[in-house]
């Protein structure tokens, strides 16, 4: 398969690119790592809503755009590529994930503010370290008007800034066999404690615990006939979230790859560009190799994924590459920039953190190959 991009995805591009050279440049990254910072500046925030992108995956009759999963592949990739603010990708994911799994009213209600800017969401409905795990931590139990919720969410990316929280449940009942619910959880809630952790990358991540909170059934998503959620779909909302921070990632590598080409052209040593040396421009063909391969793999998964295919191994594959073509992109490029690579005063470490975050985040490219191994029938890797 190859995949040739129209006008239309060029022009996408185009406009993207502008939009964050314009509101996202590296200083926003470094400013919103510091105490006390905002998550995501309004201006940028209400350019992403004008310019419709928060909403290009949403249908058209709830305020979207009506796009595909690969145009949201494309405003992924050009994120990722200005280190964009991670609530972005978090909005963006969680309006996928409730096209698919609630119900009319849920989505006008939510998706139509989401596409408007007036509402930050995220998604923690699966194992953070391993997306294929869809066994929730949650237990709700059905009481008057609602269920009682208890439990821990281990890891929730930008809780203490989200209006919104989609995740699951074992939903419990005397004489009745369990099933998986989708809860709508509001993390400002009396009954809910976001406790802030700290990373690596300086990111906003959070453990919510509760303890018998309630949510109201109209915060519930039961799936037809109020039978619960299907693994099915859970599982492809999951791999759309792999395979979307897939065409982050590689976004990031492509990034760091430009930058390193333009150091090294410009960096002289023994009278000439470090970039006139074989060894520098070997090490410069592997980045490049690795990021080529790592966006077409990105690109199929996105593809197929919005074809509805079942394309599990597609996933894998791309998020294995995707990983390790951008570790290797940000270690080969603060060797490349000697020692200005390694001092916090040039940019280069903004997409070093952010590549750590994401080789972790809903499994490694170890995780994945497991996945991989799982498909083509070869069991469990060990």
């Amino acid at each position: 398969m190859r995949l040739v991009a129209t006008d239309e995805h060029r022009d996408l591009r185009a406009m993207l690119r502008q939009l964050l050279d314009e509101h996202c440049p590296p200083s926003l990254a470094r400013q919103l790592k510091q105490p006390g910072r905002e998550d995501v500046p309004p201006a940028l925030w209400s350019a992403l809503a004008d310019t419709g992108i928060l909403g290009i995956a949403v249908d058209a009759d709830y305020g979207g755009g009506g796009g595909g999963l690969y145009e949201l592949g494309l405003v992924f990739s050009e994120a990722g590529r200005a280190l964009c603010p991670t609530p972005v990708y978090d909005t963006l994911l969680f309006a996928v994930a409730l096209g698919r799994l609630a119900d009319t009213e849920q989505r006008r209600r939510y998706l139509s503010a989401l596409t408007q800017g007036s509402l930050k969401a995220t998604v923690a409905a699966w194992n953070p370290s391993d997306a294929s795990d869809l066994m929730p931590t949650l237990t709700a139990r059905p009481v008057a008007g609602g269920w009682s919720v208890s439990g821990t969410l281990p890891y929730v990316s930008n809780a203490d800034c989200s209006d919104v929280v989609l995740t699951t449940a074992r939903a419990v009942a005397d004489g009745e066999p369990s099933r998986l619910i989708g809860l709508l959880l509001d993390p400002h809630h009396a009954g809910l404690q976001a406790r802030p952790l700290t990373t690596m990358a300086r990111d906003r991540q959070a453990r919510v615990l509760l303890e018998e909170s309630y949510v109201p059934d109209d915060e519930a998503l039961t799936g037809v006939a109020g039978r619960g959620l299907t693994r099915a779909d859970l599982s492809w909302v999951a791999n759309v979230a792999v395979a979307l921070q897939c065409m982050e990632m590689t976004g990031g590598a492509r990034a760091v790859l430009e930058r390193t080409v333009d150091y090294i052209a410009a960096r002289e040593q023994f009278g000439r560009p470090i970039g006139a040396f074989q060894a520098a421009q070997h090490l410069v063909a592997d980045m490049h190799i690795a990021v080529e391969a790592a966006t077409l793999t990105a690109q199929r998964a996105v593809w197929w994924l919005g074809k509805g295919e079942p394309v599990a191994r597609y996933v894998a594959i791309a998020a294995m590459h995707a990983s390790e073509a951008y570790k290797q992109a940000t270690l080969t490029a603060h060797q490349l920039h000697g020692g200005m690579g390694y001092v916090r005063e040039t940019d280069l470490h903004l997409w070093s953190e952010r590549a750590k975050v994401s080789e972790v985040r809903n499994g490694t490219a170890d995780v994945a190959a497991g996945w991989l191994g799982k498909e083509l029938g070869l069991g469990r890797a060990r």
